[in-house]
């Protein structure tokens, strides 16, 4: 059995870790960034 075999799978754990992680920051700088506008707007 060599490493190949071993890790095949791994990337593609990986890949859709990295995607949903990716996913949930963009979703928290949106969700930020339009609080602090928001914010900013109401108290000038």
């Amino acid at each position: 059995m060599s490493d190949q075999d071993e890790y095949a799978g791994f990337g593609d754990k990986r890949a859709a870790r990295m995607k949903v992680i990716a996913w949930t920051v963009i979703a928290a700088l949106i969700i930020v960034g339009g609080g602090a506008t928001v914010l900013a707007l109401l108290f000038g």
